[in-house]
């Protein structure tokens, strides 16, 4: 076959008879290396290398912002899934071993002595026990308090507590104790909290002013006559009648009729009870019904004390036990605290009063100026009055007042201080706050909390510290004083005694206490058969943990002697001023006071403005 050749020439083009399937099988027979240099497509690779040399095809996944080898993403997520797995199995571990757990801290020794100092109220209870009372030698006892006295018209007087080592009920003392308590409770309910005593000490309370609503007409807004107190101690001119005092026996096997003592001008105690029953109110403040069945109580109270004046102790073997000097300091004291609880300023008119203040010695000072105790309220009040002062400064007409309060609850801290020559100190290092007069421990416990409380004052309206004449002194110096004393009635004194029963491992054994005393067993012993067990040398059988007895002497010298009461006689009211200085002190310093509970009651003040000066004369 010819063809033209496009330039010309003949162009001739060889006939192929061979099929197509021929050429096929010759394509095998080229040099395979001479057309490799040729770009082929990957079909064409396949025809010439075959099914057996055809490289492998990778696969990939596309994850849309990077696409990666199906093999390294595959390996990827198997090893996240595994090592997941693995942190889940040791988690799980790890969660159900057993575990072991570090134990708290333990408490410290105010801590630890407020659980005792509490329990010493349970031992004291009259009438008819809780069954959590916790204390196994004491049961019910004086279920007819009242009812075998046909001269009075109280016959329900069961309950409360019993003021020592005796079996009398004081009234007198034992409503400073209540108050003391609820100012504590007040001031610390936190630190009550983080000890686990809150409701404890507020069932102690509560056990006080219950009994406190039976002793007169609480429901009535005017009375004319109050119980003072319920048995008696009176062994003068060597009567050997059967009372609270000739007696040595255990309360629950008291037998004799028991004297109720009322009084109709007693200012005195009807102003304490109605600070006690004011400043439970505020305690109780959550149960309103309750809250204002106290103030109820706390205002008819008050009222008596001012309408009809007289001194309870006038005239009464109370004046042996319990005397009271004045009733002024009581005026000033139960006033400020029913202007707490009610907010109504008629109260703070009277607690404020110039002259008032004046009767109560508030500027004349005097041997035991600055010395709180169940007779005298003054510097109790002037700390309580100088809170309102820091934190609400109330103004015109009171601001005058409250400032000279202010003023003398300084100087009251400067004669705590070793610097000043207020009060002697014995060797070791306990201030003598009654002049070398026996029974000082429930004075010094006073002053302890007085102090802590009013460098709490300081810090939380802060104030770095106070002045004593030209030298500056921190709170922490108070701290440190309030410290030293409670110190050593804990056991940091030359004796190495603790002075609280059932505290550290040297403690008073010879208690001055019936019930302590007597063994618990099934005799009855009569009114002289338990001599027996209070002239004997041993030990007493049932301690009476958290008794925080009379003290050492000027000397720091003590006797374990249970017919010694000036040492071994433990009081209600010596325990309660005890429990508010270890709160107090205890726990951690950065809590402090609670700043607005007290003033729950209390309105928003608008301070009159002041007087316009006289006109000017020539």
């Amino acid at each position: 076959m010819y063809g033209r050749d496009p330039w010309g020439g003949p162009l001739e083009i060889a006939a192929d008879s061979a099929t197509d399937d021929d050429r096929s099988r010759n394509l095998q027979d080229y040099d395979k290396g001479a057309l490799s240099s040729r770009q082929l497509d990957e079909t064409q690779q396949s025809w010439l290398l075959g099914p057996t040399e055809q490289k492998k095809k990778k696969k990939y996944v596309d994850l849309g912002c990077i696409i990666i080898s199906r093999k390294i993403f595959l390996w990827t997520v198997g090893s996240i899934l595994a090592v997941g797995l693995l942190v889940g199995l040791i988690a799980l571990i790890v969660k159900l071993a057993p575990r072991r757990h570090h134990a708290a801290p333990p408490p410290d020794n105010y801590t630890q002595a407020l659980h005792k100092g509490l329990m010493f109220f349970n031992a004291q209870r009259s009438g008819k026990l809780p069954k959590h009372n916790n204390v196994s030698w004491r049961g019910n006892s004086c279920m007819n308090d009242g009812k075998s006295d046909t001269g009075t018209i109280f016959k329900d007087l069961k309950g409360g507590f019993y003021d020592a080592g005796d079996a009398i009920k004081f009234n007198f003392p034992k409503s400073f104790a209540i108050t003391m308590l609820s100012w504590s409770v007040i001031e610390y309910s936190a630190k009550y909290e983080a000890a686990g005593e809150l409701n404890h000490v507020k069932e102690i309370i509560k056990w006080g002013t219950d009994y406190f609503l039976k002793t007169f007409n609480s429901s009535a807004d005017s009375i004319n006559q109050l119980v003072a107190q319920v048995g008696s101690g009176d062994t003068s001119g060597g009567s050997t009648t059967p009372n609270d005092h000739y007696c040595w026996m255990r309360p629950e096997d008291i037998d004799y009729d028991r004297k109720v003592t009322t009084c109709s001008t007693c200012s005195d105690l009807a102003a304490e009870m109605s600070a006690a029953l004011a400043s439970a109110s505020i305690v109780f403040k959550d149960n309103k019904a309750y809250s204002q069945k106290l103030v109820h109580g706390a205002k008819t109270l008050y009222k008596f004390a001012r309408e009809q004046r007289g001194r309870y102790s006038e005239g009464n073997e109370a004046a042996t036990f319990y005397n009271s000097t004045m009733y002024w300091d009581e005026f000033v004291w139960g006033g400020a605290w029913l202007y707490y609880a009610t907010g109504n300023n008629s109260y703070l008119t009277i607690a404020t009063h110039p002259k008032m203040a004046k009767h109560a010695g508030a500027f004349w000072g005097g041997p035991d100026y600055g010395v709180l105790s169940w007779d005298n309220k003054l510097a109790g009040a002037q700390v309580l009055l100088s809170r309102l002062f820091l934190f609400l400064s109330p103004g015109y007409p009171y601001e005058e007042i409250l400032s000279a309060f202010h003023n003398q609850t300084n100087i009251i801290m400067c004669s705590y201080l070793p610097y000043f020559n207020s009060f002697n100190r014995t060797k070791g290092g306990l201030i003598q706050l009654t002049h070398g007069r026996p029974q000082p421990l429930q004075y010094v416990v006073n002053a302890a909390f007085l102090a802590t409380l009013y460098s709490d004052y300081l810090e939380a309206s802060d104030t770095p510290g106070w002045t004593c004449g030209p030298n500056f002194y921190s709170t922490d110096v108070l701290r440190q004083f309030a410290r030293t004393q409670i110190d050593y009635i804990l056991g940091k004194n030359p004796r190495k005694m603790s002075y609280l029963v059932g505290f550290g491992k040297h403690f008073p054994k010879h208690v001055h206490h019936r019930g302590a005393s007597i063994p618990k067993n099934k005799i009855k012993y009569s009114c002289k058969g338990g001599w027996k067990w209070r002239d004997t040398k041993k030990g007493n059988p049932n301690t009476i943990i958290g008794a925080m007895v009379a003290g050492p002497d000027s000397r720091d010298g003590f006797r374990d002697v249970r017919t010694n009461y000036n040492y071994t006689e433990p009081t209600l009211a010596g325990n309660a001023g005890l429990v508010a200085a270890l709160v107090a002190l205890s726990g951690d310093k950065g809590v402090g006071i609670d700043k607005n509970t007290m003033f729950s009651a209390v309105p928003p003040l608008f301070p009159n403005p002041p007087p316009p000066p006289a006109p000017w004369k020539p």
